[in-house]
Order: structure tokens, then sequence, then C-alpha cells
């Protein structure tokens, strides 16, 4: 690697401790982080064990739009389990997002649980806060979410669910079923070993 290509990593690598020590952010272990990650944590934000998030188009080549972001609201938490790994993801909490361990984000996912908006044109002409809905998002242990795909507010998602790229999560899902489309639904169950 290039003398200019170690300098950038080696700036990455202080700007992102700085910034996860500025914003609060708990872990079990440091985080692997590939480019410059975005936090905003103004509540409370858990990294598990060995969670790794890639920031730059270097670090995946499936094509990102953009660096993780990670946006945790005032009187928010936002919990990521052990061995998950992000990639261009945008997450925003602005009540509770419980991620499990082993969960694999493919490129641009989005996981929110809040509309950002109220509903209801006269609501959102007065831009009133306490008018957007909220609800927790829950996504359980051995998940994978394909590229591009969106979770909604007040989805729970089981354990070992897989997710079709590009897909818009609004239902419930049980564990051990593919799901897939916008709106996302029913692929198949998977056989248990």
């Amino acid at each position: 690697m290039p003398l200019t290509g170690r300098i950038n990593q080696l700036i990455d690598a202080v700007y992102n401790r700085a910034l996860l020590k500025y914003k609060k952010v708990k872990y079990s272990s440091y985080p692997i982080i590939h480019g410059r990650i975005v936090v905003d944590n103004n509540g409370s934000l858990q990294l598990g064990r060995e969670i790794r998030f890639n920031c730059s188009v270097k670090s995946n080549m499936v094509g990102l739009f953009k660096t993780c972001t990670i946006s945790v609201s005032p009187g928010a938490t936002l919990e990521i389990g052990d061995n998950s790994g992000f990639s261009g993801v945008s997450i925003y909490c602005s009540q509770k997002i419980t991620i499990g361990k082993y969960v694999k984000c493919g490129g641009n996912v989005s996981i929110w649980d809040t509309d950002f908006h109220p509903l209801d044109f006269m609501d959102r002409r007065i831009d009133d806060p306490a008018t957007v809905r909220s609800m927790p998002v829950s996504i359980g242990d051995d998940v994978f979410i394909g590229a591009n795909s969106i979770i909604l507010k007040g989805v729970t998602i089981g354990d070992r669910v897989i997710i079709g790229a590009g897909s818009v999560v609004t239902k419930n899902i049980a564990s051990d079923e593919v799901w897939a489309g916008n709106p996302a639904r029913l692929i198949k169950r998977i056989d248990k070993c």
C-alpha cells in the first residue's frame, strides 16, 4: 500500500477512536472500522465484541452509497450483539433498536424505528415532533439482511432469517424464514439441520 494510503488509514483510525470516545459509545471490544464512521449518540449505544463496519467503497466493493451512519436520539437505546457486520448501514434509533449476534447486513441497509415525519399533512405543516410515530425494532441472531433493504419501525425479526436484497420489511418475521420484496413477503421456511 502506498504511503498516502497508510497515512489515510491512520488518520481514519484516530478520528474513529476519538469520535466513539466523544460520543460515549460503549463496546465490549473496540469495533473493526474500515473508513470513517459517522455517529451521533445522544442516548445509549452499546456494541458487542468483534463488530465490523465497512464505511468506504474500498472496504466493500458491493457499491456503497455512503459511509456507515448511526444516530441515537436522547433517551433512546441501540444495542448491537457480538460478531455483527455492516457495510454502508444507516441506523436511526429514536426509541429502541436491538440487533442480535452474528447479524450480517449487506451494503446500504437502513434500519429505522421511526417515521421521521408525521403522516398527517397538517402535522407536517407545523412540524411537531410529538406527532411522529416510533416503535422499537428487534433483530434476532444469525440474521442476514440483503443489500439495499430497509427495516421499518415496529418490526421484530426472528433468529436465522434471510431477507432478500432490496426488500422493505414492514411486518414481523418468524425465525427460520426467507422474506423478500417491496413490501417483503414470505418466500419459504428454512429447514433446520
